[in-house]
């Protein structure tokens, strides 16, 4: 029995995640395997009304599920960083969900902001490490308030949290078989210190994988050539607050928000599988939002956290007939409203 805790949080996310679970339902009914689902309310709403951001004993529930498929966490009510901070953060910290996967993927039929680029050229994974560097939340302030005022924020990487990044990353790339390229992108020739450490612990565990090529980007020219030639990329290893920054770019020239999901993993715990589009409130209740973002996260869910491969084999395949019949990717755009999109990606099944 596959146990699923489903986090609907806010905005668009109860309609998206909605939809997610209508194909989990067809792929579990097809691919013939059990599952459970239950829900956590977390998000604005809830801290709106209560105060809570995540109320004690939540995680330890949390850590009795096989995954966690989140809708949307961001509210216009609620001032900025406190359920980031207090919800999103601190799953994946408490979680150790260290790895950050995004594939970047352009499908046949959506429209890419790229001249003469199609989905031959658009076929690559970043990995971003998600539990250190900057978002640690390592400083603060001195005079704050004055013209002294002082302010720090600390980039910190430990030997542990890089090593087993980039030990994920290698493993990842030989499994996925395609170029066996791997590029670490990092800013080694200012950032001398923790990334002099990234620098170090790739050339290290690059020796116990001499099957997989290597190279290696600063994050300045990787903007660059993920404009300019995507398709040299297959497998992208990167600190976490760059990699926040390029799987955006990513997101971009794939299609867009609307075609984009992430996990936050934890390869021997509870990972955590989102749409990357945020909660987009003005459509919330419209029933215009795009879902398949949250449904290719349910297809990682089924892959990485499941071990139903065919599944989610199958779950890509649908989304990818799909997107050949809808006019656009975007909210209100698509031809279909939100419940038809799923339907339909259902039914492909």
């Amino acid at each position: 029995m596959l146990k699923i805790a489903v986090i609907e949080g806010d905005g668009t996310g109860p309609e998206v995640v909605a939809e997610g679970l209508k194909v989990l339902e067809a792929a579990a009914k097809k691919h013939r395997f059990q599952f459970s689902t239950q829900k956590f309310d977390l998000g604005g709403a809830r801290y709106l009304k209560t105060g809570e951001v995540l109320p004690p004993g939540t995680v330890e529930e949390l850590r009795k599920f096989d995954a966690i498929l989140l809708g949307a966490i961001g509210h216009p009510d609620v001032a900025p960083g406190i359920l980031e901070k207090g919800v999103l953060l601190e799953l994946r910290f408490q979680l150790d969900q260290y790895i950050n996967l995004r594939p970047v993927k352009l499908y046949e039929g959506v429209d890419c902001p790229l001249k003469d680029k199609g989905p031959a050229d658009i076929d690559f994974v970043i990995i971003r490490e998600n539990t250190e560097d900057l978002y640690v939340g390592s400083g603060g302030f001195a005079h704050k308030g004055t013209r002294m005022e002082v302010a720090t924020q600390i980039m910190l990487a430990t030997y542990e949290g890089v090593e087993r990044c980039v030990r994920y990353a290698f493993e990842l790339t030989r499994k996925r078989g395609r170029r066996k390229l791997l590029t670490l992108v990092a800013k080694t020739n200012v950032l001398t210190f923790a990334h002099d450490l990234w620098w170090r612990v790739f050339q290290q565990v690059a020796r116990e994988f001499p099957d997989v090529k290597t190279d290696y980007n600063h994050v300045d020219a990787c903007c660059m050539w993920m404009v300019k030639n995507p398709e040299f990329y297959d497998v992208i290893v990167t600190p976490n607050m760059f990699g926040d920054i390029i799987t955006d770019l990513g997101a971009m020239i794939q299609g867009g928000m609307g075609i984009a999901a992430g996990g936050n993993i934890h390869p021997r715990g509870v990972s955590m599988y989102e749409p990357i589009g945020g909660s987009a409130p003005k459509y919330t209740g419209q029933n215009v939002i795009n879902p398949l973002a949250a449904i290719g996260a349910l297809a990682m869910l089924l892959r990485h956290s499941a071990a139903q491969e065919k599944a989610a084999d199958d779950v890509e395949a649908a989304i990818q007939k799909v997107v050949r019949r809808m006019k656009s990717l975007s909210a209100g755009k698509m031809g279909y409203s939100t419940s038809e999109v799923g339907t339909m990606v259902a039914e492909s099944l």
